[in-house]
């Protein structure tokens, strides 16, 4: 497998030629472009695929990057591991030309290098929370048992601290 570190589009036949798509296909590593995290990783390669077309005003690239996460659920603590697909479209503008967006992805010369929007799609596209799945039970507070496995059995009853004083009176009462 090639790994291309830098992902560089040569848009130099399309420059006369509005609307004419070029297509594109990467293969990298997080590691090469990164998109490396503390609590998860991108196992395997990363695919990038989509096309180029220069649209009169500037050039768009849409497609899609295709990638492995592996990473510990935050409730259950079990690995996990899930396929992802990450649609971007970005529009990028020559140095120097006059655009109404400031904001917009600039580049010189005849490569668009897309690294820094595939970097940022795949690190944006994470969830906060890492669950095995969205009904994640998690552990039991009391003996750590999975309770996706099943019920443990214990008492996980958590009494409401705003009703210790009431609780207090009561067990006075009982006495």
């Amino acid at each position: 497998m090639e790994v291309d570190a830098d992902m560089k589009i040569n848009i130099a036949e399309s420059n006369a030629d509005i609307m004419q798509e070029i297509p594109f296909a990467f293969t990298t590593t997080a590691e090469a472009i990164g998109a490396v995290a503390d609590d998860y990783a991108f196992v395997g390669p990363l695919k990038v695929e989509g096309h180029i077309v220069h649209t009169g005003s500037c050039w768009r690239a849409e497609g899609v990057i295709r990638c492995t996460k592996s990473y510990v659920c935050d409730r259950c603590l079990a690995p996990c591991q899930e396929e992802q697909e990450h649609p971007f479209s970005e529009e990028f503008r020559r140095t120097g030309e006059m655009a109404d967006d400031e904001e917009a992805n600039r580049f010189d010369g005849d490569f668009i290098d897309i690294t820094e929007l595939v970097r940022d799609t795949v690190l944006a596209a994470q969830p906060l929370s890492k669950l095995c799945k969205p009904d994640c039970k998690g552990l039991c507070p009391v003996c750590g048992a999975d309770l996706n496995q099943g019920d443990c059995g214990c008492d996980r009853f958590v009494p409401d601290p705003r009703m210790a004083a009431l609780q207090e009176l009561l067990a006075k009462n009982k006495k």
